[in-house]
Formats: structure tokens, C-alpha cells, sequence
């Protein structure tokens, strides 16, 4: 029997010296390079988002290109907020992680005399994308990081719950509940990972798989870690509109326009011209702004893509595109296709250093559910996997030198009662108040309606959270967009610190002077 803030719970129990809760790029890289070092256990509830990643790996490999390059892109994406010393990281070590990958066995597409074919994505001023598969990227990434793990146990299940003991810093993670189908397990570990994706399923339509839902945000959000950045919630510009209302839509990948593929309005008009200098390949939340806006006017849900002048090139480049487009009875090669905005990154999450540690000893984060400071306002395409990549290993590189001391025995965890209400009203909720497009007096409707579902239910409180961030920031910014405050404001050129209150409800707090981004 274990005592806990709820009562008693009754457990298995199992020991490790890190603990990585989620099985995507993230997690995996994390778990590899410390197998045969660290005792290292993997809870799994799926792989998360990582094989379905159309898009591919950004990174400055070409003669012509350099990491200034690479960073000064994401720098323009991310709209003045990125962290300078997190984007240094990223570039200059990219080429390295992709070349790992690469010794790993990665089959990535190449030209006809061998080199690595490069594309061209949206905010790229460069071809500097490498594919696999052509629009199957993350499928190749998850088959060579997922491979035999001998030294890594797994179990198949989800965290529903962190530990937390008093330690010599103060209180401190020391593992989590996990629930299995067999019952729940108690795992101590002297750190623990996470590295559970984003929050797509928070809204109506994602590109996401099922179980990418905050669950992670959700975890160190009632531990007492900060989140920042929670506002900027990326949008792909181009999901499949296959009708549905509610749940994953297939992802068009930025790729398709990158070889020629261009928007167009219900006239056959190309909206994007004019709109912005690369026009059809402009940063996501201008063409996801964009579309929204030409849809509404045209009292549609979508917009076209015309994919027409890549012919019959199409199934071999983008197989997954063309197979996705066959599933609703269209041929891109002869049909226009109908696309729409679905929630699609996260920008934002746990606050973390450069190595991955959070702000409560124990606890770390890595991929999508971290907030490195390295997308800034809005992640330039292609530059997830690569942050998975990259930063996977140096938390891994900081676990090998050092790990926390173990806390005491006993630890405390409280089980958050779900609320069976919470998942309509989170998911109608920040799709009408929080999307492409906020204002002051949605933002208000939707903190209302939040109100109205329990306040220990996990997604409720990461839907507050988002809210109380996007209210705070009264400009515009990168994939924030108010229309009550259009412009750019150079006072907000900072982060938005989210924590628990007295009340257990997330509240704005004040970000330290290094939060500024140069």
C-alpha cells in the first residue's frame, strides 16, 4: 500500500534510474543513447505523432547553406521570441543528428548520383529538407529508433499521475503512476522523461494521431512545473477536409507546394499572391490565416489545392498524399483538393533549459511537450524531428554525467479525477475561441466555459491554460493572432509563463529578465 494525497492507492512497483514516458523521436533518441548506460524504462502508450510526420528534417547539409542560414529562417518563423542560444543549438548540431540518424540505417531519399535530395518547405529560403519515402519521414525515423532495445525495459501504458517527495532542492519528481492493462505501477526513478507530444486532440481537428492529447502538459502542470508558450499553437494550413467534424484529418504536407503545387479560392483564383513574398509557400500561420480568411468568405470549409501541374510524379513523390486523396474518391493528378487548417504543433510547453531540465528537480522534457525556445511564436517547417533529434541526445548527454539523488521513499502523487464532459466542451471550446483567429471577447467565452467542467480534470486545465495564455498576450505574433490586437507590439517580446495558483487554476506569472529573446 502506497500513501498518497487521495487516500491509499494499491500498486506494483518498479525501480529504475530513468524513467521516459512517451515512445516517439523524442523519447526514443533519449532512451538509445543511455541504453547500456543508465537503467532506462520506457512507458509507451503509442508512438505518438512521430510516424505520421509528412514533413522531413531540416538541416544546413548542402555546400551552399550554413546553420546562420537554417537559424536566421527559424528566427523569422518564430517572430522575434525564439531563444537565440536553444537556436544555436539546434542548427549547428543538426547536421550531426541527422548524419547519427543516417549511421543508424536511415533510408532517406537521394538524387540519381547518390547525394541526399533536399526540398524545399515553407519559410525556407534554402532546400535544406531531407525526406524518406517522400512524404513518409517520420515513419523511416520511428522504424531505425525504435529498432532492438535490449537494454531498455517498456511498458505499455500512460502515466496518469508524477510523483513528487521532498528532497535537498526542495520538492522533487521521483517517478510516476502508470496504468497498465494489467493494473497500475508505481515506478521510482531518479529521472523522469517526458516526452508525450502535444495537445492536438484538445481540438476539434488535428493532424495528430489519438492519444496526443496534453496528458503530458497536464502531468507537470499539477507537479507545480511552469509552462511557457502556450499561445502560439501552430496550425498546418493544409489538412485533407475529408468531412469529418471532429478528430484526425489527414496531413497534406507543405512539401506538395514546395514542388509547385499552389492555393486557390471557390473562383480558381491563387489567394496567396500578393499576400505575402513567397506567396504559397509563406510561414504556416500566414497561409493558415489566409485560407481561414477565403474560406469564410466564400461560406465554405476549405479551401483548393491544385497539385495538377506535378502530374503523374505525384505517386512517387507523395504516395501517402495520393493514397489519403484516393480514401475520399479524388486523384490530385486530375482533381483539385480540398484543404482546411487543423491543429497541428504546439509550439510551446514545459519550460526547460538547454539540456532538457525543467524547473522542478527530477523532471524533464523533451520534443513536442518541451519548450526549448527554438520555434519561438511559430515552428519553421520541418524542424520537429530535428529538435526530437537534437535535443533527445543532449538530455541523454546530461544523464550520463549526472543524475538527481534519490528521494525519499515515500512519495505523493494525487490521481486528477477526469471529468466524462471535458473533452467536447475542451475541444468545441478552444476551436471557436482559441484557433487561427482569437479576440478578447471569445478568449472570455471560452474561460467561461471552461469554468463549467471540473477543475481537476487534466484537459480542462491545459484548455485554461492555453486561454489564460493567449489572453494575456494582447498583440499579435507568429501563430497568435488576435484581431482585436493586430499588431506586432515590441514590449511583448518575451514569453508567457503559466503555473498553478493557490486555487489549483493556471495563472500568468512573471518570466525572469533571460526570457527575452534577442
Amino acid at each position: 500500500m502506497t500513501a498518497t494525497e487521495n487516500g491509499t492507492e494499491t500498486a506494483t512497483e518498479r525501480d529504475t534510474e530513468v524513467l521516459v514516458l512517451g515512445g516517439g523521436v523524442a523519447g526514443l533518441t533519449v532512451a538509445r543513447a543511455l541504453a547500456g548506460v543508465r537503467r532506462v524504462l520506457i512507458v509507451d502508450a503509442g508512438p505518438g505523432s512521430t510516424p505520421w510526420a509528412q514533413g522531413g528534417i531540416a538541416a544546413a547539409v548542402a555546400p551552399d547553406d550554413d546553420p546562420q542560414a537554417h537559424a536566421r529562417d527559424t528566427a523569422v518563423a518564430g517572430a522575434g521570441v525564439c531563444d537565440p542560444a536553444a537556436l544555436a543549438v539546434l542548427v549547428e548540431e543538426g547536421p550531426g543528428a541527422l548524419a547519427g540518424l543516417l549511421r543508424g540505417g536511415a533510408r532517406l531519399d537521394r538524387e540519381g548520383d547518390g547525394r541526399l535530395a533536399l526540398g524545399l518547405e515553407g519559410g525556407h529560403h534554402q532546400r535544406r529538407v531531407v525526406h524518406a519515402g517522400g512524404d513518409a519521414t517520420g515513419a523511416e525515423v520511428h522504424r531505425v529508433l525504435s529498432g532492438a532495445l535490449p537494454e531498455v525495459e517498456r511498458i505499455a501504458g500512460a502515466a496518469v499521475a508524477l510523483t513528487t517527495a521532498l528532497g535537498p532542492r526542495g520538492r522533487q519528481v521521483t517517478g510516476a503512476l502508470v496504468r497498465t492493462a494489467d493494473g497500475d505501477v508505481l515506478v521510482r526513478s531518479r529521472a523522469t522523461v517526458l516526452a508525450t507530444g502535444g495537445l492536438g486532440h484538445a481540438y476539434a481537428r488535428t493532424t495528430n494521431p489519438d492519444g496526443v492529447d496534453g496528458s503530458g502538459l497536464a502531468l507537470a502542470l499539477s507537479a507545480g512545473a511552469t509552462l511557457t508558450d502556450l499561445e502560439f499553437v501552430q496550425f498546418h494550413p493544409t489538412a485533407l477536409a475529408t468531412g469529418a467534424a471532429r478528430g484526425r484529418l489527414p496531413l497534406v504536407s507543405e512539401a506538395v507546394r514546395g514542388e509547385g503545387a499552389v492555393l486557390r479560392d471557390h473562383e480558381g483564383r491563387r489567394f496567396m499572391v500578393g499576400r505575402h513574398p513567397l506567396a504559397d509557400l509563406a510561414p504556416r500561420d500566414v497561409v493558415a490565416r489566409e485560407i481561414t480568411r477565403v474560406a469564410a468568405a466564400a461560406d465554405a470549409p476549405y479551401v483548393w489545392l491544385d497539385a495538377r501541374p506535378l502530374g503523374g510524379s505525384l505517386a512517387h513523390r507523395f504516395p501517402t498524399f495520393v493514397q489519403s486523396c484516393a480514401g475520399i474518391g479524388l486523384d490530385p493528378a486530375v482533381d483539385l483538393v480540398p484543404v482546411t487548417p487543423a491543429e497541428h504543433y504546439l509550439c510551446g510547453g514545459v519550460a526547460t533549459d538547454r539540456w532538457g531540465a525543467t524547473d522542478l528537480p527530477g523532471l524533464y522534457a523533451v520534443g513536442e511537450v518541451a519548450a526549448t525556445g527554438v520555434h519561438g511564436a511559430n515552428r519553421l517547417a520541418s524542424n520537429s524531428l530535428l529538435e526530437g533529434l537534437v535535443f533527445g541526445q543532449r538530455l541523454a548527454d546530461r544523464l550520463v554525467l549526472d543524475l538527481p539523488d534519490r528521494a525519499p521513499r515515500e512519495p505523493a502523487f494525487a490521481v486528477p479525477a477526469a471529468d466524462p464532459d471535458a473533452l467536447e466542451t475542451v475541444r468545441s471550446t478552444l476551436s471557436a475561441h482559441a484557433g487561427v483567429v482569437r479576440d478578447a471577447g471569445g478568449l472570455a467565452t471560452a474561460r467561461a466555459a471552461l469554468r463549467r467542467v471540473s477543475a481537476t480534470d487534466p484537459l480542462a486545465q491545459v484548455a485554461r491554460a492555453v486561454v489564460e495564455a493567449a489572453t494575456a498576450r494582447t498583440e499579435s505574433r507568429g501563430a497568435h493572432y488576435r484581431r482585436d490586437h493586430p499588431d506586432t507590439v515590441e514590449t511583448w517580446r518575451r514569453r508567457v509563463m503559466i503555473r498553478l495558483d493557490d486555487a489549483g487554476l493556471p495563472s500568468v506569472v512573471p518570466g525572469p529578465a533571460e526570457e527575452r529573446a534577442a
